[in-house]
């Protein structure tokens, strides 16, 4: 079954070509699209590049920096490269727009913001935010920028919407290199799951929502989870398997006739799983895939989970472990808590962790169509800069696929809509390109405006 899929996938992708609706005015929604975008910005020149910019991030460059893209369409790569990394215009209006967009189309009452770090490994110390610290996606400590990313999900689809790059303590401390790398003063050393609060309390008002979801590097944070407690937001958010509970089901230890009544004694989270009988696990059909339908069993109980400080004070929390069989046919479980009432319907749990899951189909979407982690950029606001002008990007592919796989659907009536996908996306990609050789040739000028050149193709 897997074979044919993969074979039958491999076809439909050799012999695609893009329907004529799919491409039909593409030309002119990517203008009616930055339009907004480019509106936050006050001067004429950064309008130019920004337009200029997202096109190129939307092509077909294997690597999607500033000298790809002014390579590809004949430009002066100082202007681009001043516009990416100095220029001062705030990339804050780009990202509210951004979340209010996102918000309008994809929105639903019930849908999941998920936080995610990830990790972009780098060479050298120049460059801000790098230094030896953990890389999630890399999964150990090695050399690079860390960002925290802020998803949307919906049962309509989801999307990047925001961004904040994670600046290290000892990094926040050094003038030196804050100064070399044009760090604002304002910033000051935060966590992570400070930084995911930011984007909550700055962009969330704009995307409607029910749940807060997370990796367990923001999960294993009790301060984390109560400040979202406190903002009466509920969230299911990862733990680590060592995160030590306190099941509340189990009765009391009997009294010993002196001091405080004993306390059932905290246990891993994976102790406690090893220890629950079969009937515990109740199995779930998540959905019928390409390959099968796609089950996963969740078992839950009260708990107290013990805090960073080694005391169990942060409260009845609701333990949600999950496991699913992995590639390799071996059972992979996962761990969460919750603040949210044990009535809760266990199938809702469970479509909450698979939007969290797709978080890492945004990002993976993200890299490898809009160049996301292909920035070569030394600056604080440069980072800022690319990363915003990715995710808006990436937003623009996603409103294109959307409305290809409509189309393709009524072409192919029966194939997977994982297949469409891909079609789409290596279609558009093709496409994208080809019309941004128009696009530029339609913003070519001759004349100087301020302190930029502005854009000249042949």
């Amino acid at each position: 079954m897997e074979r044919r899929f993969e074979v039958r996938k491999q076809e439909i992708l050799k012999e695609a070509k893009i329907k004529p609706a799919v491409s039909n005015e593409m030309l002119e929604r990517l203008e009616q699209f930055t339009d907004p975008f480019i509106q936050c910005l006050k001067r004429p020149e950064p309008k130019e590049y920004a337009q200029i910019y997202i096109v190129g991030l939307l092509s077909d460059l294997k690597r999607k920096n500033v000298e790809s893209i002014a390579y590809r369409y004949n430009l002066e790569r100082q202007n681009l490269q001043r516009f990416v990394g100095w220029a001062p215009w705030d990339h804050s209006s780009l990202l509210e727009e951004l979340a209010k967009q996102v918000g309008a189309n994809i929105g639903e009452d019930d849908a999941v913001i998920v936080f995610d770090p990830s990790g972009f490994k780098k060479c050298g110390h120049d460059s801000v935010g790098v230094q030896r610290q953990w890389l999630g996606r890399l999964g150990k400590i090695d050399n690079g920028q860390v960002g925290i990313y802020m998803s949307y999900a919906s049962r309509i689809e989801h999307a990047l919407v925001d961004v904040r790059l994670y600046l290290p303590e000892d990094w926040a401390k050094d003038k030196a290199r804050r100064k070399k790398c044009c760090v604002p003063k304002t910033v000051r050393f935060e966590t992570r799951q400070d930084l995911a609060l930011e984007m909550l309390q700055t962009n969330g008002q704009y995307l409607p929502h029910q749940w807060i979801a997370g990796d367990d590097e923001m999960g294993r944070s009790s301060h984390f989870r109560r400040r979202l407690d406190d903002w009466g937001e509920w969230y299911l958010l990862d733990i680590p398997s060592n995160t030590n509970i306190r099941d509340m089901a189990l009765p009391a230890p009997p009294y010993a006739g002196h001091g405080r009544p004993g306390k059932q004694p905290f246990q891993r989270v994976d102790a406690w799983r090893d220890s629950q009988p079969a009937d515990a696990w109740t199995c779930i059909d998540v959905r019928d895939g390409d390959k099968g339908p796609l089950k996963l069993e969740i078992a839950t109980i009260r708990v107290v989970a013990r805090t960073e400080r080694g005391r169990g004070d942060a409260g009845e929390e609701l333990l949600i472990v999950t496991r699913c069989l992995d590639e390799n046919a071996n059972l992979k479980y996962d761990y969460h808590l919750s603040n949210a009432s044990s009535e809760t319907p266990l199938t809702t749990f469970v479509r909450v962790v698979k939007a969290e899951h797709r978080v890492e189909d945004s990002l993976k979407r993200s890299k490898s169509e809009a160049g996301l982690a292909d920035y070569e950029v030394r600056t604080w606001s440069g980072w800022y800069h690319h990363q915003t002008l990715s995710l808006i990007a990436s937003w623009f592919l996603i409103q294109e696929m959307r409305r290809g796989k409509k189309i393709y659907s009524s072409y192919h009536g029966s194939t997977g809509p994982d297949i469409v996908s891909d079609v789409v996306a290596s279609s558009l990609r093709s496409e994208v390109s080809r019309l941004a050789e128009t696009f530029c040739a339609t913003k070519k000028r001759s004349k100087r405006v301020g302190s930029f050149s502005l854009l000249q193709t042949t």
